[in-house]
C-alpha cells in the first residue's frame, strides 16, 4: 500500500502556483475583454457620425447591432469559445472576405476614371467644369480659408468691400471679416485664412472648387481673384441630356456617359453596373487578348521556375546542414538567411544596378558587356534568379524545420537494409518533406505568381518588343494588368477587377489540383 509522502510546503507550493496561474490568466483575460470592447467603442464612436450625416439607416443600424453583440459577449461570463473566436473572425471578414467580394463586385461595373460617382455628381462636374465668365460679370479678390477641414472661398467686393463666404454649397453673408488694404481677408470668425505658401500648396484644390450661384458659379482665376460665370453646359431633366456649347448630349445609362449623335462622350460619366462586359473584353479584345496566353505561359515558367528553383536550393542547403558531421552550422546559418532578412523591395533595386549594362558590376565582374536586361532571354534569366535570391532563405528555414521533425531511425534502418543515401533520400527523406512543405509550396506558388514587385522593380516589364509597346517580355499577368488599367489612358478600376478575377480563377484551380494531390500523399505516408 502506498503512502503519501509528500510534505504540507510541497502542497502550499503547488496550491500557490495553480493560484497565481488563475490569476494571470484571469488578468489576462479582463484586459483583453478591455482592449476588444475599446476597440469596438472606438469604431463605434467614430463611423456613427458619418453614417448619421450621410443617413445610411441600413448601415447604421448593422453596426449599432454589432457593437451591442460584441459589448454582450464581453460583459457575460457565457460564451467563453466565442470571445476567442469572434476577433479571429472579424479579422478574416475584414481583411479577406471584405475585399475579394468588393473586387468582385467592381468587376461587373466601369469604375474608373470619369465613373467614380453617381449621374447627379457627373451633372455636377459637367457643369461647373464648364463656368466661362462673361462679360460684364462680377469679380472678386479670393482669400483661402479653411472652416473646419473644408475649404472655403472668403470673397471681397473691390468696390464694397463687402465679404462674402463661398462653398461647394452657395454663398452666404458673412460679417465681421478684417479686409486689408489690397483686398485680401485678414481674419473672419469660424474661418482660418491661408497664408500665400499655403494657399499655393493647394492651389489644385482652389482651382478645382466651384461656388454655385443663382446665375452661374464662381471660379477662381489663380490665387488672389475671383470671377463669376455661366455654364455653357446645362443639364436638363425633361429630355435626360446636356445642352450647349452648339450640341446636344443624352444620356446613355448603358455606358454610363452623356453621348451626342455621333457617338461623342461628355469626359465626365457615372458608375454603372456593365454586367460581363470588362470579362468579355479580355476574351474578345484582340489586342488584349492576343498578348494575354503568352504572358500567362511565361507567368506559369517563372512561377513554377521560382518555386521549384529557391526549394531546391533551400533543400540542398538545409541537408547539407543537416549533416552530423557539418560544424558551425550557426555560422553559416546566419550567412544565409541574410538576403530573406534585407528588404526585398530595396534588394531588387539594387540587383537592377548589378545587372546594368554600362556600370553594373556583373559585368565589371565578368569583363562582358550584356545587356541583361535588354534582351529578351538574359532579362527572363535575370529576374528568375534575382527572386532565386531572395527566395531560397525561406525554403531553406521550413525545410530545416522539416528535417528535424523526421527521426534520424527512419534513414538509418535504410541504410542498414542497403538503400544508397540518393535512394534513401528520394523514398523516405523527400516524400516526408513534401508532406510537410507542399502546403508552403502551394502558397509559394501563389505568392510568385502575382509577384508585382519583382518584375515592376528590376526590369518595368520589359524588354518590349518594337510591334507591341504595351506588353513586355517579362511582364506578369499582374504587371501587364497593372499597365492596362493604369496606363495613360487612365485608371480602369472594373477591367482590372475583372482580370484580377481571372488571376485568382487560374491559381485557384491550380492549388486546388495541388491540395488534392497533397491529400492522397498524405493518406499514402500516414
Amino acid at each position: 500500500m502506498a503512502l503519501d509522502v509528500r510534505e504540507p510546503a510541497d502542497e502550499d507550493a503547488a496550491a500557490g502556483a495553480r493560484w497565481t496561474a488563475r490569476r494571470e490568466t484571469t488578468t489576462a483575460f479582463v484586459v483583453s475583454r478591455i482592449a476588444v470592447l475599446s476597440v469596438a467603442a472606438a469604431i463605434l464612436l467614430y463611423a456613427a457620425p458619418p453614417l448619421v450625416a450621410t443617413e445610411s439607416w441600413i448601415a447604421l443600424a448593422v453596426l449599432c447591432a454589432a457593437g451591442a453583440a460584441i459589448a454582450y459577449l464581453y460583459l457575460t461570463r457565457r460564451f467563453v469559445p466565442a470571445k476567442y473566436l469572434v476577433p479571429g473572425t472579424v479579422f478574416l471578414i475584414a481583411f479577406q472576405v471584405v475585399p475579394v467580394v468588393y473586387t468582385v463586385t467592381t468587376a461587373f461595373t466601369n469604375f474608373g476614371d470619369g465613373h467614380r460617382g453617381g449621374k447627379a455628381e457627373a451633372v455636377a462636374a459637367i457643369e461647373s467644369g464648364s463656368v466661362r465668365q462673361t462679360p460684364g460679370s462680377p469679380e472678386y479678390t479670393l482669400t483661402a480659408g479653411l472652416r473646419g477641414d473644408r475649404l472655403v472661398f472668403l470673397l471681397t467686393d473691390p468696390r464694397t468691400k463687402q465679404v462674402t463666404l463661398g462653398t461647394a454649397d452657395g454663398v452666404e453673408p458673412l460679417e465681421g471679416a478684417q479686409v486689408g488694404v489690397t483686398g485680401k481677408v485678414l481674419r473672419a470668425p469660424g474661418v482660418t485664412v491661408l497664408t500665400a505658401p499655403q494657399a499655393a500648396a493647394r492651389g489644385a484644390e482652389i482651382s478645382a472648387l466651384t461656388v454655385p450661384t443663382p446665375g452661374g458659379a464662381i471660379k477662381a482665376n489663380g490665387l488672389s481673384r475671383a470671377v463669376e460665370g455661366r455654364a455653357s453646359l446645362v443639364y436638363e431633366a425633361a429630355c435626360d441630356c446636356v445642352r450647349g456649347d452648339g450640341g446636344t448630349w443624352t444620356a446613355d445609362e448603358s455606358q454610363g456617359y452623356f453621348v451626342n449623335d455621333r457617338g461623342e462622350h461628355l469626359a465626365q460619366g457615372w458608375q454603372v453596373n456593365v454586367g460581363l462586359d470588362n470579362f468579355a473584353r479580355v476574351l474578345t479584345n484582340p489586342t488584349i487578348y492576343g498578348y494575354f496566353t503568352g504572358v500567362l505561359g511565361w507567368n506559369l515558367v517563372f512561377a513554377l521556375a521560382s518555386v521549384l528553383g529557391t526549394f531546391a536550393l533551400g533543400m540542398s542547403v538545409a541537408l547539407a546542414l543537416h549533416h552530423p558531421r557539418m560544424r558551425a552550422t550557426r555560422v553559416y546559418r546566419i550567412a544565409l538567411i541574410l538576403p530573406y532578412a534585407m528588404p526585398s523591395f530595396a534588394m531588387l533595386l539594387v540587383w537592377r544596378d548589378l545587372f546594368n549594362r554600362d556600370f553594373g558590376l556583373i559585368n565589371q565582374l565578368l569583363g562582358v558587356h550584356v545587356d541583361w536586361l535588354g534582351e529578351p532571354a538574359t532579362a527572363r534569366l535575370g529576374v528568375i534568379l534575382v527572386n532565386l535570391w531572395l527566395g531560397f532563405p525561406y525554403m531553406f528555414l521550413v525545410t530545416t524545420g522539416a528535417l528535424q521533425a523526421i527521426p534520424r531511425e527512419l534513414t538509418e534502418a535504410a541504410a542498414i537494409d542497403g538503400a544508397t543515401p540518393w535512394r534513401a533520400f528520394r523514398r523516405v527523406t523527400l516524400p516526408l518533406l513534401l508532406v510537410a512543405l507542399t502546403p508552403l509550396l502551394i502558397s509559394s506558388f501563389a505568392y510568385n505568381f502575382n509577384n508585382f514587385n519583382a518584375i515592376a522593380l528590376t526590369t518595368e516589364g520589359g524588354p518590349f518588343p518594337a510591334d507591341s509597346p504595351q506588353v513586355g517580355t517579362t511582364d506578369l499577368l499582374i504587371t501587364y494588368t497593372f499597365r492596362l488599367a493604369f496606363g495613360a489612358g487612365g485608371a480602369q478600376f472594373g477591367f482590372a477587377a475583372a482580370i484580377s478575377v481571372f488571376i485568382f480563377t487560374i491559381v485557384a484551380i491550380i492549388s486546388a489540383v495541388a491540395f488534392r494531390r497533397t491529400r492522397r500523399q498524405e493518406e499514402v505516408y500516414a
